[in-house]
């Protein structure tokens, strides 16, 4: 972004965990930023936030809010999305969408800057985030395919409770506490907050992260196969995944098993991600060297480690990743979108 043009920034959904992480990332990469907006729903209007030591006042978002607008960032839930992105992009704002709302939608590019940035360049006014898991997994697998080519993808997650938003987090610190002090946790929110059943995640794991599909698959394991296969361009590559969420503030994990289309050894992986955009090795066993999720907070790298050869198949990996899912998992990535958009001359539909 050598050229000093600023630009009108929206942010919708300002209020929120991935929402004041965008704000960070804007302020902290130094976005050339004209003039800021910062949008929500009703109820969190009137909030004040704070930006490059000025204050801000939080606006009810309308579809005249995009007026003037050059980048509006989402992230208010598929809903708010639906409603108020395509009303954007009337205005002539190019929406970079942190929800599912348009992920599989074929008219709009999936990205990951580090993984598939050309495919932005025939946007039509919407570019949409991945899944946190998604964009910290393929951030690996990318690499991996276009050196030894890609058969097979088996992911078991484990997930933040940030990644359900602040209430999540706020549950977490309460029946923590209630645990601690031998009285009976309440759980209202996870695994999902519409469904039914509601199950403590203070010292627990739940084997469910959204509702479940028929197939038994959830939203969220349908969302990484889905999305995998679209980011890579590869419908044909096998991809399968468990998603859990843990009593963690922030970052996911994963635990990864690929097939690769050649046997090769574990110090090639390791030299090849190694040098991979956004991606930072951490593997030395001699030094119970890996990545954990408190590493990884605050931090905008793809970590990882344990890498190592399968014992039964050749040509079969396991490797250990993480990623703050605030972070490269939402707002860095979907600032890194804003900035490719720039840096390229893609603003311009």
């Amino acid at each position: 972004m050598s050229n000093n043009k600023k630009y009108n920034v929206a942010v919708m959904g300002a209020t929120g965990a991935v929402g004041q992480k965008m704000l960070e990332t804007l302020e902290k990469k130094d976005f050339p930023i004209e003039s800021l907006k910062l949008l929500s729903s009703s109820r969190s209007a009137g909030t004040t936030l704070k930006f490059k030591d000025e204050i801000y006042t939080v606006e009810e978002a309308t579809p005249e809010s995009f007026e003037n607008v050059d980048i509006a960032l989402f992230s208010a839930g598929g809903g708010v999305s639906k409603l108020f992105a395509p009303e954007a992009v009337k205005r002539g704002a190019v929406v970079v969408d942190n929800t599912s709302a348009f992920r599989m939608d074929e008219h709009v590019p999936l990205v990951v800057p580090e993984v598939n940035e050309s495919d932005m360049a025939d946007h039509q006014g919407i570019i949409a985030n991945p899944n946190c898991s998604t964009i910290q997994m393929v951030a690996a697998l990318k690499p991996l395919k276009d050196q030894f080519g890609l058969n097979r993808v088996i992911v078991s997650t484990y997930q933040a409770v940030s990644g359900a938003g602040t209430e999540a987090i706020d549950e977490l610190k309460s029946q923590a506490q209630s645990f601690l002090d031998g009285e009976e946790m309440h759980a209202e929110l996870l695994p999902v907050k519409d469904e039914a059943k509601h199950y403590p995640i203070a010292f627990n794991a739940l084997p469910q992260i959204d509702v479940f599909t028929e197939n038994g698959y959830t939203f969220e394991e349908m969302k990484m196969i889905n999305e995998t296969k679209k980011i890579l361009h590869d419908d044909q590559v096998a991809v399968a995944a468990t998603c859990v969420r843990l009593p963690i503030f922030t970052s996911h994990a994963e635990s990864v098993y690929v097939e690769l289309d050649q046997d090769v050894s574990v110090d090639q992986i390791k030299a090849l991600l190694a040098e991979s955009p956004g991606v930072t090795v951490k593997d030395n066993l001699d030094t119970q060297d890996y990545p954990t999720p408190l590493d990884a907070a605050g931090l905008p790298d793809v970590f990882v480690g344990r890498i190592r050869k399968d014992l039964d198949n050749e040509k079969g990996y396991h490797m250990w990743i993480v990623s703050d899912n605030l972070l490269k998992g939402a707002a860095w990535n979907s600032v890194q979108i804003a900035e490719s958009l720039v840096k390229n001359n893609w603003l311009t539909k």
